[in-house]
C-alpha cells in the first residue's frame, strides 16, 4: 500500500511529493528534480508558485450527487407536448425561451432521442412555425419596377449625379447596335447600369454587391426593382462577343464627345498586366510590375490622356505577338475618330520597336520614350568626358533632385531612319544614368526631361484609376471578363472627368478617387413623385460647389425610369 503514496498517479500528486520533499524533508533540488521527472528550472518555477499561492488545493473535496434534477427534466413533458405538435428543435427551444425556461436546441435534441423521437423530415417553408426568417430579396426584373409615389433613403445617392450624362445617350439603342445580350427580365441597357453603378461607386467589388441588394437606390440607377444577383453580374460578361467592344468603345467615345467631353494632345501609353490565378494553359507570362515578377495574366492596353487625365482607349485581347502593334492601332482609332492624329505620345521602352518609332516618325507624331539599356551603351556614355555633360534646373515639376547633368546626343538605331536624339540624364536619384529617346530635335531639354519627369506621376495616375475602379480585384473566383471590365472603366473613367469638368474650381483634373470622396460617395433621400424623380441629398461641405455648378437645375427625363424628370435637391 505505501507505493500509492510513494508513486504518484497524476501530475497533481507528483507536484505535491516533490514539493513536499523540498520544503518538508529538506532534500537538494537536483534530488528532488530527479527523482520526480523535472528539470531544476520547472522545480524552481513550482516552488516559485506555491510561494505566491501558499494556500493553494492539493486536494479537492469529495463533490457531492445532484442535489436535484438538472434543468432539462421538469421540461420533458413540454418538450414532448411540442414534438408532438410537429415542432423542430429549435422551434421548441424558442417557445421555452419565450416561456422563461431557456434550454438549448442540443438540450431538446438529447430529450427527444432519449425518449425514441426520429428526426423530423425536410419541410417545405409553409408547413413550418411562425418565426423569424431571412427577408427574400426580390429577383430582378425590369417588369416589375415599381415608379409609384414613394420615398426610399439610399447609400448610392451620388450616383444620380451620373444619370443626366447617362440620360443623354441613347445607351439601350448603343448596346442593341453592338450586339449586347438581354433578356426580356433585364435587358442589356439595365444589366450595363447594373455593373457600371458598381464601378462607378468604386469602394465596392464585384464579388461584394450582396451587401447592397436590399437599397433600393442601386437598382433604382439602373432601372430595375432589384438589382442582380452576383451569379448573373459575374458571368453577364461571358456572353458578351469579345468583337461587341471595339463598336462599343467607339460610339461611347463619339457619346461623351458630343456631351462636350474634350481631348487633349498629349497621350501617356502603358500596359497593365491583371494577374490570373486559374489553371490555363493557353494564359501567357507577363511582367506585374506590382510585383517584379512574371506570372500568368491577362496583358492590357491603356491610353490615358495626359491633359484631360481620363482614360480614352483600352484593349484587354493582346497576345505577346500583337503588343508592339498597339500603338498603330490606337493612332489609327486616334485619326478616326477625331480626324487628326496625336500630336505626342509618352511611353517605355517596352512598349514597341524602333521600327515603330520610324513610322511615328513618318507620320509626324512627335515621341519620348525610354532607351533600353545595355552595358556597352552605359560604358560608353561614362567614357564621355565631363565637358560634354551639362547641368539643367526643372522647374515644371515637384522633385528632389531638380538640378540633373545631361548629355545630349544624335544616334542612330536599327530599323529608325534618320536620326534620333538621345539624352542621358544623371544626378535624378538613381545609380544608373536614365536615358531618353525622342524624335524631337529642336526641343529643349529641359522640356522633354520635365515632360518625360511626369511619366511617374502618370504611372501612378494609371495605377490609382485602376485601383479605384478595382480592375485588380478580380480573380478566377469573379468571373468577370478582363475586357468586359477595361470597357466599363473606361465608361467610368469618362463620367467621372464630366462631372468634375461641370464642377469646375480645379476638379477638372483631380483623380476618380478624389470626386467619389467630395461628391459621390453620399447618402440621399429619394422621391418617386407622378412625374419626377426628386434626389434630396444630405448636407455636405462641397454642396455649394455642386449648387455653383447649376446642379440644382437639373430637369432632364430617364428615358429608363418612365421618363419621369429627374431633379437634385441639396442641403
Amino acid at each position: 500500500m505505501a507505493r500509492i503514496f510513494l508513486e504518484p498517479s497524476n501530475s497533481t500528486h507528483r507536484q505535491y511529493e516533490a514539493l513536499r520533499a523540498y520544503f518538508v524533508d529538506h532534500l537538494p533540488s537536483t534530488e528532488v528534480a530527479r527523482r520526480f521527472g523535472y528539470t531544476p528550472g520547472s522545480l524552481r518555477v513550482l516552488c516559485h508558485q506555491l510561494r505566491q499561492d501558499p494556500k493553494r488545493e492539493f486536494f479537492l473535496p469529495p463533490q457531492k450527487g445532484p442535489q436535484a434534477a438538472p434543468k432539462s427534466e421538469p421540461l420533458r413533458d413540454q418538450v414532448i407536448a411540442l414534438r408532438k405538435q410537429n415542432f423542430s428543435i429549435y422551434d421548441i427551444s424558442r417557445v421555452l425561451q419565450e416561456a422563461g425556461h431557456p434550454l438549448s436546441p442540443v438540450g431538446v435534441s438529447l430529450i427527444l432521442k432519449e425518449e425514441g423521437f426520429a428526426r423530423l423530415p425536410r419541410r417545405r417553408d409553409e408547413e413550418r412555425t411562425e418565426g423569424h426568417r431571412p427577408e427574400v430579396a426580390e429577383v430582378s426584373d425590369v417588369r416589375q419596377l415599381d415608379l409609384s409615389p414613394r420615398r426610399l433613403h439610399t447609400q448610392f445617392g451620388g450616383l444620380f449625379l451620373f444619370v443626366p450624362y447617362l440620360a443623354q445617350i441613347p445607351l439601350e439603342r448603343i448596346l442593341e447596335e453592338v450586339g449586347f445580350p438581354g433578356t426580356k427580365m433585364i435587358p442589356a441597357a439595365q444589366a450595363v447600369l447594373s455593373l457600371l453603378g458598381l464601378k462607378l461607386f468604386g469602394n465596392a467589388r464585384h464579388s461584394h454587391v450582396m451587401s447592397y441588394v436590399m437599397d433600393e437606390g442601386l437598382p433604382l440607377f439602373a432601372g430595375l426593382n432589384a438589382i442582380p444577383k452576383r451569379a448573373f453580374l459575374t458571368e453577364y460578361s461571358s456572353r458578351i462577343d469579345s468583337t461587341s467592344y471595339p463598336p462599343l468603345m467607339r460610339r461611347w467615345f463619339d457619346a461623351v464627345g458630343r456631351l462636350g467631353l474634350q481631348w487633349g494632345t498629349s497621350f501617356d501609353l502603358d500596359f497593365h498586366t491583371i494577374p490570373f490565378h486559374g489553371e490555363d494553359a493557353l494564359m501567357q507570362k507577363h511582367y506585374v510590375s506590382k510585383r517584379s515578377r512574371r506570372q500568368k495574366g491577362i496583358l492590357a492596353f491603356l491610353a490615358h490622356d495626359g491633359e484631360r487625365k481620363v482614360f480614352c482607349y483600352v484593349n484587354g485581347q493582346l497576345r505577346k505577338e500583337d503588343q508592339n502593334d498597339e500603338i498603330l492601332r490606337f493612332v489609327a482609332f486616334w485619326k478616326e475618330r477625331t480626324g487628326h492624329l496625336p500630336e505626342e505620345l509618352i511611353f517605355d521602352s517596352r512598349l514597341t520597336t524602333y521600327a515603330h518609332l520610324n513610322k511615328l516618325n513618318q507620320m509626324g507624331i512627335a515621341f519620348i520614350t525610354l532607351r533600353r539599356r545595355s552595358e556597352k551603351m552605359i560604358h560608353g556614355i561614362h567614357q564621355e568626358p565631363l565637358s560634354a555633360w551639362r547641368r539643367i534646373e526643372l522647374k515644371g515639376v515637384s522633385r528632389l533632385y531638380k538640378t540633373p547633368r545631361i548629355l545630349d546626343q544624335k544616334i542612330e538605331l536599327g530599323g529608325y531612319h534618320g536620326e534620333l536624339r538621345q539624352v542621358a540624364v544623371k544626378d535624378l536619384g538613381h545609380e544608373e544614368p536614365t536615358i531618353l529617346i525622342t524624335n524631337q530635335l529642336r526641343c529643349s531639354a529641359t522640356k522633354l526631361i520635365e515632360r518625360y519627369a511626369q511619366r511617374m506621376v502618370i504611372e501612378n495616375r494609371i495605377a490609382d484609376g485602376i485601383d479605384f475602379f478595382h480592375m485588380d480585384a478580380l480573380s478566377s473566383a469573379v468571373a468577370m471578363k478582363v475586357n468586359c471590365d477595361l470597357q466599363l472603366t473606361l465608361m467610368a473613367s469618362s463620367l467621372y472627368r464630366l462631372l468634375g469638368s461641370e464642377i469646375g474650381n480645379g476638379y477638372q483634373s483631380v483623380t476618380p478617387r478624389h470626386l467619389f470622396r467630395d461628391f459621390v460617395e453620399a447618402t440621399a433621400q429619394i422621391s418617386i413623385l407622378e412625374t419626377e424623380i426628386v434626389v434630396q441629398f444630405q448636407k455636405r461641405a462641397h454642396n455649394p460647389l455642386l449648387l455653383a455648378a447649376g446642379f440644382h437645375k437639373t430637369d432632364i427625363p430617364i428615358p429608363w425610369l418612365g421618363r419621369k424628370h429627374l431633379r437634385l435637391l441639396f442641403g
